[in-house]
């Protein structure tokens, strides 16, 4: 008896603890985190969502829709994610559900010792072809384009820009293809883009968009197959590179437009920490930025993706630069 009312005593504890949170703030905040990370400004979003701009700062402050309550009271008086009352197509196997829960339970480094795991026995990724792979992610203006065409060059590898290579294959601007199908449908190309790359190409340096991190799918193949490389800079770096290449119209759509940048770099940066590499451009000469990347990959250990960063020693096999 005293074991059911000490488990009972449990559950509803846990219940005041969920009711203690403003359910509206707790949604308005993840919209604008998850807003940020993608990199979309509010306008954007609203073009693409069809939800007024007027009515997103509403969501955003913890105003939204009552109707949001009533769903979440049903997800808690099912006893299930409030996901799950969404779920489109067929329900998962059990033994995923089983697996997600199980996994729920783990602490972070855990969890990272799962992925690693699964990544050894079931990723089929061999750690030498990993690394005639290289990937440059990071913010746009942080110089992967320039970068990354110079690295290629110096490697002897053919040079990738995901976005060019969505235009070729499309027949569409980045431009057109946000128009005609928004953020939305543009991570679809570039997902579908980036598989093939890696279905058909061996070896090569690629740059690819900034908000490939926000994407799970996309930068879990990226990481899991490729030496990947964080270039980054300041916020201020970014918004002189970019305007400094003509591009106005981060500035004439948003009026914030640094402070949205901060906040997107903000959110995305334990994302782009995920990297094998990472490089600071700013202040920097491309010629100088290229010699320290040279450096980094002359001096990085060959390991999979599923292998925890060892210390590297001097029988370990190096990049050939």
């Amino acid at each position: 008896m005293r074991k059911w009312r000490s488990t009972r005593s449990q559950k509803i504890g846990r219940r005041v603890a969920r009711k203690a949170d403003d359910p509206l703030k707790v949604l308005g905040e993840q919209v604008r985190k998850i807003r940020a990370r993608r990199g979309m400004s509010r306008k954007s979003l609203s073009k693409d969502s069809g939800v007024s701009e007027r009515y997103l700062a509403q969501i955003e402050s913890g105003k939204g829709n009552i109707s949001i309550l009533v769903l979440r009271q049903l997800a808690q008086a099912l006893d299930v994610p409030l996901d799950t009352l969404f779920l489109e197509g067929p329900e998962p196997p059990v033994e995923f559900v089983h697996t997600v829960e199980f996994l729920r339970r783990l602490s972070l480094p855990e969890l990272k010792t799962a992925r690693y795991l699964l990544l050894e026995h079931f990723g089929g990724i061999d750690a030498a072809a990993r690394h005639r792979r290289i990937a440059l992610i990071g913010l746009r203006g942080a110089g992967k384009s320039t970068l990354g065409a110079l690295l290629a060059e110096r490697l002897e590898m053919p040079f990738i820009e995901l976005d060019r290579l969505i235009e070729t294959a499309t027949g569409l601007s980045l431009n057109v293809i946000f128009d005609l199908y928004g953020q939305s449908g543009f991570r679809r190309f570039e997902e579908q883009y980036l598989n093939q790359v890696l279905d058909e190409q061996p070896r090569f340096v690629l740059a690819s968009a900034g908000g490939i991190v926000s994407e799970p799918a996309s930068f879990e193949r990226l990481l899991s197959s490729c030496f990947t490389v964080w270039v980054r800079t300041s916020p201020e770096e970014h918004m002189r590179r970019i305007m400094g290449q003509g591009d106005m119209r981060l500035i004439d759509e948003n009026q914030n437009a640094l402070e949205d940048l901060k906040r997107t770099l903000a959110e995305r940066e334990a994302l782009y920490s995920n990297a094998d590499l990472q490089i600071d451009t700013t202040g920097r000469t491309v010629e100088q930025s290229l010699e320290e990347l040279l450096s980094a990959l002359r001096e990085a250990p060959v390991r999979t993706a599923a292998q925890a960063a060892p210390l590297v020693s001097a029988e370990e096999p190096r990049f050939q630069t």
